[in-house]
């Protein structure tokens, strides 16, 4: 039960990465320059969701060790769901019915994965 309580705090750390991400990189002209990408990198958001991912990596590692990979990789697309309600709410994105039913299949593709 451990093993399961870090896998949701994994999710949770990726899927806040990659919200700090989106909003370190909104409104910003990305260019591949040397300064471009010194400026998006000492972003405060940015280096957030590199040290969310740092933790969530360790964290991981942990999990791998513990876990089988054939059941916690697997279980790892909740991360897909998670980031479809933070798209919606946090940024107002429009989800069109075809990606709600992808998304009820990672749901219950990760109930099927973790049933024994």
């Amino acid at each position: 039960m451990k093993i399961y309580g870090l896998l949701v705090f994994n999710i949770i750390l990726l899927v806040f990465g990659q919200t700090l991400w989106k909003i370190g990189v909104t409104n910003i002209e990305f260019k591949l320059s040397l300064m471009a990408l010194i400026k998006i990198i000492i972003n405060p958001y940015i280096l957030s969701g590199i040290v969310a991912y740092g933790v969530a990596t360790i964290i991981w590692l942990y999990i791998l060790s513990k876990a089988e990979l054939s059941l916690i990789y697997p279980m790892q697309s909740i991360c897909y769901v998670l980031a479809a309600f933070i798209s919606l709410y946090i940024f107002k994105e429009n989800i069109p019915p075809t990606r709600w039913f992808g998304i009820m299949l990672i749901i219950s593709g990760a109930y099927f994965v973790s049933i024994k």
